[in-house]
């Protein structure tokens, strides 16, 4: 069921992020954006989606107006919200599984160090850990990040890389190196770090 739009509502909680009627709100809109996550999301985890949503819509709301025949309904606005909450959380998830998958080719293949067989698990939450402080890092540009997540993420070739970037196999091969150059560095400072902790 979609709600009506009270005007007053959304002035109030507009106005403060701590508004009473804050609990009114969810009670009226919460069971739409339920609906909506399950029915166009099913493999994301609605609570989750709806929570994150609020938080955002806490913030935007100040400067939010609700001029309907200018902007839209409002509830078109909050599920606008939603689903891009949504789309990232799926887009996030897509990029785990792919990265964890590549970078078990990787250990494979001897890029790497593999791990004991029974270290398997540690070593690929490490690996993501590590991957995600990688492409975090503010001091590698963002060329070179991408490069790496189309070569490793995307299963791109070199040659299709090097052709979007405008350089040659050898610019990507050298990118990729020191990527992943950087990446052994970053694990070897987190084994330090649990080595340490177990020595304590």
């Amino acid at each position: 069921m979609i709600p009506e739009t009270s005007t007053t509502l959304l002035r109030d909680i507009s106005a403060d992020a701590d508004n009473a009627r804050w609990p009114e709100f969810v009670s009226r809109y919460c069971p739409m954006m339920q609906a909506y996550v399950k029915t166009h999301f099913p493999f994301v985890d609605a609570d989750d989606m709806v929570q994150e949503t609020l938080v955002a819509l806490a913030k935007a709301l100040p400067n939010y107006r609700y001029a309907p025949d200018e902007t839209g309904r409002f509830r078109n606005y909050l599920t606008g919200i939603l689903r891009n909450r949504a789309l990232k959380r799926c887009e996030r998830d897509a990029r785990d599984r792919m990265l964890q998958a590549e970078l078990r080719k990787l250990v494979v293949s001897g890029h790497l160090a593999a791990a004991d067989a029974d270290c398997t698990a540690w070593r690929t939450a490490l690996l993501e850990i590590a991957t995600r402080q990688l492409l975090d890092d503010g001091k590698i540009s963002d060329k070179s990040k991408q490069i790496f997540q189309r070569l490793t993420v995307d299963g791109q070739s070199p040659e299709d890389v090097a052709a979007a970037y405008g350089t040659d196999r050898n610019n990507v091969d050298k990118v990729k190196s020191r990527m992943i150059a950087k990446l052994r560095e970053i694990i070897r400072t987190l084994e330090s770090v649990a080595d340490a902790g177990d020595a304590e």
